[in-house]
Parts: C-alpha cells; structure tokens; sequence
C-alpha cells in the first residue's frame, strides 16, 4: 500500500465566496447521505428504532433480525420455515425522491442462502404494510429497486411510478447463487439514464425516456428490503453487510 496524498489545509468543492468557502472537507450538505454499516441494532419496538419491520408466519415460528458475530457488521434477516413466510423491513420516514436534476446513489452488499426458492427485494420503495404480495415488482406502487422472485434465479430491475401504469422493468441483471456475497448498485444521472451495477461493474443503462414523468416515482421513498419464503422446507436467510444511499438536495 502506498503512502497516502496528504492535503494539510484541506480539500474543497465550493467556491471561496460560498459560507463554507473556508471549510476543509467538501460540502457535507450538498448531498443528502444515509449508510447503515450494521454494528448495531435495535429492534422495531425500541424507541431507538430506525426501521419499521413486517413480518408474516403461516406456521408456528417467527421471523428474527438480529446481528451476526461478522466481520464489518452484518444483520441477518431470517424467515419462518412455512411458505410465505416474510420478514421486510423499511427505513423509517420516507427521505428520498428522486427527480429530474438530481442525482440518485443507491448501494448494498448482501447474500441470501438460497438461490431459487426465495423471493427478496432490495432498494428505494414507497412504505408499504405489504410489498412482497405479488410477483413482477407489482406489489410496489413507486420505488425503483432490484427483486429476485420465487422459483427463479433471475435478478430483475425496477423503476416504476404506479405498479400498472408505470413499470419499467429490466429482466436478468444478475443470477442468484445461494450464500454468495453479491454488491448491487444504481445510479440515476438526474437527466434520463439509471446505471445498474453488480459487483461495481456497469451492466445495464435504463433509459427512462425524455419525459421522466412517465417512470419516475412522483412521492418520497425510503431505504427497503427483505425476503419471503418460497417453501415449506427450511427458513431462509439474508444476510445485510451494508446499504447506503445518497441524493442531491
């Protein structure tokens, strides 16, 4: 490793005139960040809480989120072993609208320890009691988020205001493979184009068109993800390393 490039009085990105001229790191608010690393945890009941969590059994169990004993912070979410069975959480109070002008990052590293019979989700997502009720990202009214569904390997992609008016779909983005460490990513220029990425390699540019009106969601969203049980066999598992999300305000 070599030695790091050292700037003594510090790096800026706004003009001397700017109140922050003086300032010696960039501009911390130009941007509007989350990231959750998961070194810690709090469930939904804490007052401390920072997602609101769903959760459905069909059979006699329940499902759990808790912390791993993991290098970097890990939270598993684990389901039920009845089919179904769901555990889905989202960030709490909806922060995030992207729009014409304004740029969009959204990153995870995550696995799930099945690769077929499972259904997950992962992104930005309007609150919903009830996203995973239906195939095809339809149980989504507005988000723009990446889905596996149950019985498929396929990962798609989704930008959608309106589940039946205005879904924009991008089919096999990535394969799943059980217990297998996967980084996905997208990023909305502001203009027309979202960047798909797996693993930090750009493999799709969604063109959202010149009238962005068309796809892109018209309310606020916030950070989303989970899975459902695709059989009455085992309880499944995913494991969260990190999701970070980041918009120009």
């Amino acid at each position: 490793m070599g030695s790091p490039v050292r700037f003594p009085y510090g790096v800026t990105n706004v003009a001397k005139t700017n109140p922050l001229g003086s300032f010696i790191a960039p501009d911390p608010t130009a941007w509007h960040v989350f990231f959750d690393d998961f070194d810690q945890w709090v469930t939904d009941t804490s007052s401390a809480a920072k997602y609101t969590i769903t959760t459905t059994e069909a059979g006699a169990g329940s499902a759990t989120e808790a912390l791993a004993d993991a290098k970097n912070g890990v939270l598993v979410l684990t389901t039920d072993n009845a089919d179904n069975d769901l555990d889905f959480l989202q960030k709490i109070g909806e922060t995030f609208l992207p729009e014409s002008g304004k740029q969009t990052i959204f990153k995870a590293r995550f696995k799930c320890d099945a690769a077929t019979e499972v259904e997950w989700y992962m992104g930005l997502m309007v609150t919903d009691t009830d996203p995973l009720s239906s195939t095809a990202g339809g149980g989504v009214t507005d988000g723009i988020f990446f889905m596996k569904e149950d019985g498929s390997t396929s990962v798609n992609f989704y930008v959608q205001k309106n589940a039946t008016t205005g879904q924009l779909t991008t089919t096999g983005v990535a394969t799943a493979a059980a217990d297998t460490w996967v980084t996905l990513a997208f990023a909305f220029d502001g203009k027309r184009y979202v960047g798909v990425y797996v693993d930090d390699v750009l493999v799709k540019t969604v063109d959202l068109t010149t009238t962005l009106s068309t796809y892109l969601p018209d309310t606020e969203l916030t950070v989303s993800f989970g899975l459902k049980n695709g059989e009455a066999a085992a309880t499944k598992a995913l494991s969260v390393d990190y999701i970070f999300c980041a918009e120009e305000r």
